[in-house]
């Protein structure tokens, strides 16, 4: 059996060290070089032609975002960021999966080598989903001028496609549930920044750690018209509004009176996973049932799988993301074979489909739950 090559490119020579010996310790892949800085990693990927690179994200020289920047304009790899839990690190690691990065492991600022060593299973699961990507810029239309309330001169945020038209007529019923892992902060991004400012409420799980997700948020929020948020326990879900599940928190959605508000709580992992999509689309089925749209976007495993069929045969409407336009087609593959989905898109056309699916229900008569 073939051996996944892997290149280490870290400053800290304890990490290169510790990287290059849990990739070793496994049997489907080899750690073929581990480079000091991105000027000696240049060579040593010429030389070794990898299947993946594990990259530091701050580095002197040259940092881990210009280096991967010229990476994938000139060699695309599949790439794996070793970023530092801090609001900076995360920052910059959501500006390396915009930029093409498949995934990240998030070390600790203390405690790095034991922080490894426990990280060993994880880094060495995203190497190998690594080296099975599909590599892509996950690119937003382009068509006028941003106009939403994204900061003046925010260089790295794209344009957003012209303004959707309204719904109307909006039923607060209506929410929106998304699941996503592996390139899903691109995809769902993708979805989000073209919905209307009327968009009923959209709920989100995304595999991510604690740490992050508040800077991933923050950055959706400045490029959509809804608003995004990480969820508070017990806040009330709003049309125009995004949740974002916290790191290591599991979210889902129940009913007070008339409202819907989010729950937000610790917990064990499910399918290992915190969040995990299948709680909060279990808690869809429950208490939204029919006025739910369920939206499968990529990731690797079957997270949510059962949990969307759930929501199917409790009357919701449900999109998975298509093979073609995946980094990883494994969460919406297991949707599609448990019979949970209705229409199965390429990414950019999720958003459009939705917003149809919306407008030909919207002044249906529906009746609180």
């Amino acid at each position: 059996m073939a051996k996944t090559r892997v290149v280490v490119v870290d400053d800290s020579a304890l990490v290169r060290s510790l990287l290059s010996e849990i990739i070793n310790r496994q049997v489907d892949m080899q750690c073929v070089g581990a480079a000091s800085d991105p000027f000696v990693a240049r060579e040593m990927i010429r030389n070794t032609n990898p299947d993946v690179i594990t990259l530091d994200v701050e580095m002197p020289r040259m940092d881990g975002i210009d280096f991967l920047g010229k990476l994938m304009r000139l060699r695309p790899t599949p790439v794996v960021m070793v970023s530092t839990l801090t609001e900076r690190g995360a920052d910059v690691t959501l500006r390396a999966l915009e930029l093409g990065a498949v995934d990240f492991v998030a070390k600790p600022k203390i405690g790095v080598a034991d922080g490894l060593k426990q990280l060993a299973e994880e880094i060495t699961d995203k190497i190998r989903i690594a080296a099975k990507a599909q590599l892509k810029r996950l690119a937003v239309p382009v068509a006028g001028p941003a106009a939403g309330h994204a900061s003046p001169g925010d260089a790295a945020a794209p344009q957003r496609p012209a303004v959707t038209h309204s719904l109307g007529r909006l039923s607060t019923e209506k929410i929106v549930f998304i699941g996503a892992s592996t390139g899903g902060t691109e995809a769902t991004k993708e979805v989000l920044v073209q919905l209307p400012p009327d968009s009923p409420a959209v709920m989100i799980t995304q595999h991510m750690p604690p740490g992050f997700t508040k800077s991933y948020a923050a950055r959706l929020d400045s490029l959509c018209r809804i608003r995004v948020a990480e969820a508070r326990d017990g806040e009330r879900v709003l049309p125009g509004h995004a949740y974002i599940a916290p790191g290591g928190m599991h979210m889902s959605v129940e009913r007070s009176g008339a409202n819907y508000i989010a729950r937000v709580q610790a917990g064990e992992p499910v399918n290992r996973h915190m969040p995990s999509v299948e709680v909060l689309f279990k808690s869809a089925a429950r208490v939204v049932g029919p006025n739910a749209l369920g939206i499968m976007l990529t990731g690797m495993g079957a997270d949510g799988a059962k949990a969307m069929r759930e929501m199917r045969d409790a009357g919701s409407y449900n999109f998975a993301q298509d093979e073609a336009s995946c980094v990883v087609f494994g969460m919406p593959r297991e949707a599609i074979a448990h019979g949970a989905v209705h229409e199965v898109l390429p990414l950019t056309q999720i958003a459009g489909k939705l917003i149809e699916r919306l407008r030909s229900t919207v002044g249906a008569s529906m009746n609180r739950v």
